[in-house]
């Protein structure tokens, strides 16, 4: 389950990508496709078989965009939320053995390409919510328990 939420930032990153798969790949990749048919034979012309291939990705893409818009809730910067944990926070934690981490809690469809972020529904960000500097929490992952501490909280601002 993927909570829809996202940050400002985020959603205009979507809409960014989504304006440019409609407005100007697509166009050209449908020119591409339209010439490539017009040479005839299409069961052996591989710029007509790439172009065909991609125009569905980019499609697919824009469906999946359109309706995931749809759906997201943004989620903006409130005065309330300073020294606290809330969705959209830059965090920095460390555990016992000195490993420090920073990250900032975004939604999942932000994460992508991204090793700085983590989703709302992954346990550290779940475990960090409402926490305060100098709080410790327990993360349960895998190999199990993992305290933390929070070091720092910040929004960006």
């Amino acid at each position: 389950m993927k909570t829809k939420l996202i940050t400002r930032e985020g959603y205009d990153k979507l809409k960014t990508e989504l304006d440019f798969l409609w407005r100007d790949e697509r166009p050209e990749v449908t020119k591409k496709v339209t010439w490539a048919a017009s040479l005839g034979d299409r069961s052996e012309n591989a710029d007509y078989q790439y172009n065909k291939k991609r125009l569905r990705e980019i499609d697919r893409r824009i469906r999946y965009l359109t309706k995931c818009m749809e759906q997201l809730r943004i989620v903006d910067y409130s005065p309330q939320q300073d020294g606290k944990v809330f969705f959209g926070a830059w965090v920095e934690v460390e555990n016992d053995d000195g490993d420090i981490k920073r990250f900032r809690i975004v939604g999942y469809d932000e994460i992508f390409g991204r090793k700085d972020y983590i989703s709302i529904d992954s346990p550290m960000a779940r475990a960090l919510l409402k926490k305060e500097v100098g709080d410790s929490l327990i993360v349960t992952t895998p190999v199990g328990d993992a305290t933390w501490y929070v070091n720092e909280i910040d929004y960006g601002k």
